[in-house]
């Protein structure tokens, strides 16, 4: 996210002076590093949570939406690589066909209907549905190995799906803006932000080595600090963070680098979550491609910690409290005992019950094959909501004072995959005054700037065609 925004204000505003703080010694160290995320580039493709099942006809306007904001990043990281701010596509984003797989006939019932709906969308224009074992064994061969005869399955296959490593995006990023002007100051943690008599913040930081306090004046302040976002803004005092807390929840994948089972699978793989589960712990099968290599990864599986981040402090989830968040925060547990059983039940999990969950998956998994890798840390936002007291709520939600001189965003999935639309929209907030200034410069970088690609089916084709080629990504 900070990546993002850095690279849009220094394309539009290049005589603007940035200061960026990392409190770490590198970027992309926490959710963006390619081990703590999936790297699904999230256009909706196979993630169900994006078009529930309810009491009337499935709606696909999430879904369609999710894609929209996706496509935005793909023709931005398409103008970036024209440009030469980015490197060789394949570095960063690699074809991975997005899949849906589900067992029962409930849930096939349910894959049908959803494929019956997406079809019609130009964004889901090439999405395949199949019942038939010989089909889907094409598809993904690991998948069919061994699975018991009379058994109803159904699957779901995009071939334009994506892979993305957003560590590497977020250092190539960083480093063409460290080359240009922009000053990157690892190893300095953000303390305070006070702001001023004229409007501007006061950013005060402390060196990790030596802890020499130091501090910058700023007119314009975006907080991207992960699960610290929440303590940073709480600092700031600004009003419109007053009952918003956050649930960290950690996470777990099993992951293999055994060519011959790599060898097997090119997708990523969706399935039903488990009752009580949050969409964020949705089970997936992925291909992931990190510095050229290919591996599998399988989970999430839930943990705890009470950090914020994983380099946090295990006093996080204490220090968050305020008065005005409180009541909020006990609305939502008690109104969740559904996510804290799962959570319970997933911790329990030794190595070989993850690995029986992954045979839900594969059935032929063998335990020696896996091993368990730690994921970032998911900071979940707990928000005030004036019929329930308080809400959990999945997704990325940026906080901005009223005034647009300090923006933070809190939340996690789908995150990175739609960091672009999310800092244009707080670009138009924070810089109302420019924004229409700025959007020639916008539609150069994002040519179907403003436009609705899914009610322009020529227009859609016409721009998933191009990105697909430049970025190395077409079938």
């Amino acid at each position: 996210m900070s990546a993002t925004l850095g690279t849009l204000l220094h394309e539009l505003q290049p005589d603007w002076k940035i200061v960026a703080f990392e409190r770490l010694s590198d970027v992309a160290q926490e959710s963006s590093n390619p081990w703590n995320n999936a790297g699904t580039g999230h256009a909706a493709l196979c993630e169900l949570n994006y078009m529930p099942q309810g009491d009337g006809p499935l709606d696909p306007a999430k879904a369609v939406s999710i894609n929209e904001q996706f496509q935005q990043s793909r023709q931005f990281w398409s103008s970036l690589v024209n440009k030469r701010v980015l490197d060789e596509p394949s570095t960063f984003i690699n074809a991975t066909p997005h899949m849906t797989f589900v067992q029962g006939e409930k849930d096939v019932a349910y894959l049908k209907d959803r494929y019956e709906v997406l079809k019609k969308q130009p964004l889901f224009a090439g999405i395949e549905y199949s019942e038939d074992s010989r089909v889907i064994n094409k598809w993904a061969p690991l998948l069919m190995q061994k699975r018991r005869k009379g058994e109803p399955f159904a699957a779901t296959r995009v071939p334009a799906g994506t892979d993305v490593d957003f560590g590497a995006l977020t250092h190539q990023l960083f480093d063409h803006l460290s080359s240009s002007g922009v000053e990157l100051r690892t190893n300095h943690e953000v303390r305070d932000l006070k702001k001023q008599k004229d409007g501007s913040w006061d950013v005060s930081y402390r060196r990790v080595l030596g802890r020499t306090p130091g501090k910058v004046n700023a007119k314009f302040v975006f907080v991207g600090a992960g699960g610290w976002a929440l303590k940073l803004l709480q600092r700031s005092g600004i009003p419109e963070i007053k009952g918003y807390g956050v649930f960290p929840i950690g996470g777990q994948f099993l992951k293999t680098s055994n060519p011959a089972v790599v060898s097997q699978h090119k997708a990523k793989v969706y399935s039903q979550a488990s009752v009580g589960a949050p969409p964020m712990s949705v089970p997936h099968l992925d291909t992931r491609v990190v510095d050229g290599e290919a591996s599998l990864l399988f989970g999430p599986f839930a943990t705890f910690s009470p950090k914020f981040l994983k380099h946090g402090s295990m006093l996080d989830i204490v220090t968050q409290v305020r008065p005005h968040n409180l009541w909020p925060m006990l609305r939502v547990a008690f109104a969740n005992p559904d996510l804290i059983t799962y959570l319970v039940s997933e911790l329990v999990k030794n190595h070989a019950k993850k690995v029986d969950s992954l045979r839900t998956f594969v059935p032929t998994a063998k335990d020696e094959d896996w091993s368990l890798i730690d994921a970032g840390q998911r900071a979940q936002v707990m928000k005030k909501d004036a019929k329930k007291g308080g809400v959990l709520q999945f997704g990325t939600e940026v906080i901005s004072s009223a005034d647009g001189s300090i923006s933070g965003l809190l939340g996690a999935s789908p995150g990175a995959s739609t960091a672009v639309p999310i800092m244009l929209n707080l670009l138009k907030t924070c810089f109302p005054e420019q924004y229409a200034g700025w959007e020639p410069t916008l539609r150069e970088l994002i040519p179907t700037y403003g436009q609705n690609l899914n009610e322009n089916e020529a227009v859609a084709q016409k721009s998933m065609t191009s990105t697909a080629a430049t970025l190395g990504i077409a079938k």
